[in-house]
């Protein structure tokens, strides 16, 4: 299993950074969120799945996963509960308890979304 490299390269902003991870240079913001929604692939959610404690993805995490990206891309945004919950079909609860860190700072980093922080 690859490990990701942090990288200790600035950008000039200190709210990103460069990290090597899936052997690509990658940016992220300053808590780990992908800079551009566009630089993700299922390795990467796979290494920042470990990474935030989550050892394996399974086929229900995918769904979840598959959901937001193509909910924020068709949107240009991530949903909001009602549309996740219907979208997945399961309650917030099952969500939550689906990805350790929750599904802001959970399912939506893995996803590869922008961190909700910067969402207006």
């Amino acid at each position: 299993m690859e490990k990701a490299e942090h990288s200790q390269t600035r950008t000039g902003d200190p709210n990103r950074r460069l990290r090597t991870i899936a052997g690509q240079e990658i940016l992220f913001d300053s808590e780990e969120f992908l800079w551009e929604p566009e630089d993700w692939s299922e390795e990467i959610a796979q290494i920042l799945a470990r990474e935030s404690g989550l050892e394996q993805i399974t086929e229900i995490h995918w769904s979840v996963i598959r959901f937001l990206r193509r909910y924020f891309f068709e949107n240009g945004r991530s949903p909001l509960n009602r549309p996740l919950k219907q979208g997945v079909g399961m309650s917030l609860m099952e969500l939550e308890n689906l990805f350790p860190a929750g599904i802001k700072l959970g399912a939506r980093r893995i996803a590869g979304l922008p961190n909700p922080k910067s969402c207006s």
